[in-house]
């Protein structure tokens, strides 16, 4: 019965992946920003407006900038780069996705070893006891909060331990955040 739930997974997943990937190449563009801190205040600042964007990372074809884009609704671009430029926040390219070659890539890789399953996102990790669901290691990244923030969750419940998004103060703080609240959406109800 588990290995039908894994195949059924399996394929749900692989579907998911080919409906995003055809959605990219006719609906979608990419904002590219020079530092990693521009496209957290971008994210945040269009989160907030209320549109739908996501950050991953920039396809291979894109050298300029940092390690991060934010993908969002082409459709809207004209309305973004107003919001964003309004409040000193402009893109050093704003690249409609029309190409497969210019697909962003996800941020996430998942691992799992049976008893725990790790999640990387950029260069954090984060690791979960599968049937107990507490967090049993955070490892990666070199910035001055990551041991601190190892110190404050590793040990705590998934749902009950602190947001890395709030409590971070680096990128591999915000890292970090992604790939808990991917965790969250694997292992969660």
């Amino acid at each position: 019965m588990a290995l039908l739930f894994k195949f059924l997974k399996k394929a749900r997943d692989k579907q998911a992946a080919q409906r995003d990937r055809n959605t990219f190449q006719t609906d979608h563009g990419i904002l590219v920003f020079e530092h990693t801190s521009e496209v957290i205040q971008a994210e945040r600042r269009l989160k907030q407006s209320g549109w739908d964007v996501r950050v991953m990372g920039p396809p291979p074809e894109i050298q300029t900038g940092c390690d991060l884009v934010i993908v969002f609704p082409l459709i809207e671009q004209l309305e973004i780069v107003r919001l964003l430029a309004a409040n000193n926040n402009e893109p050093l390219q704003v690249v409609p996705v029309t190409d497969p070659l210019l697909e962003p890539v996800s941020l996430f890789q998942t691992k799992d070893f049976g008893d725990y399953l790790m999640i990387r996102a950029a260069n954090m990790k984060i690791t979960v006891d599968k049937q107990t669901r507490i967090i049993v290691n955070i490892s990666g990244g070199g910035c001055p909060d990551v041991p601190w923030l190892a110190g404050v969750m590793v040990g705590q419940q998934l749902d009950a331990a602190p947001d890395p998004l709030e409590i971070g103060h680096t990128l591999c703080g915000y890292a970090l955040g992604l790939a808990c609240k991917e965790m969250k959406r694997q292992c969660l109800p």
